[in-house]
């Protein structure tokens, strides 16, 4: 039980940090700004949608009072962007390499999620 909880709070930890920092980015940071709209083609408007959505999402997930099927919301809508980040770094042309980071993210994700069906499970039961 003990471990679940560790392992659950670490990975739900580290996507919860690295979407409010990508967020943050997306707001502050001239080169990710450039990057979004130049090198992978999406209008402004989408860049600042994306940050807000993830600074919900992030705390969708961290916060404790938040309702279960909108936690699930947010696992899905972070799944969709990580595939959907992983697809358009390799369609605006980078290496597999550099695309992977992602990939790796929703493995993450994957594993917080995991954890969090059990907790939910055996909270009702």
């Amino acid at each position: 039980m003990k471990k679940d909880k560790i392992i659950y709070w670490a990975t739900t930890g580290i996507i919860s940090l690295m979407m409010l920092f990508a967020a943050f980015s997306y707001f502050t940071d001239e080169n990710v700004k450039n990057a979004m709209s130049t090198h992978l083609g999406f209008p402004d408007y989408f860049r600042v949608e994306l940050g807000i959505a993830k600074v919900l999402g992030a705390l969708a997930l961290i916060l404790p009072m938040v309702p279960t099927r909108l936690k699930e919301f947010a696992y899905f809508g972070f799944a969709l962007t990580f595939v959907s980040a992983f697809y358009a770094h390799l369609s605006s042309g980078d290496p597999l390499a550099a695309s992977i980071g992602p990939i790796v993210f929703l493995g993450v994700l994957a594993v917080s999620y995991v954890y969090f069906q059990k907790r939910t499970s055996l909270a009702q039961s």
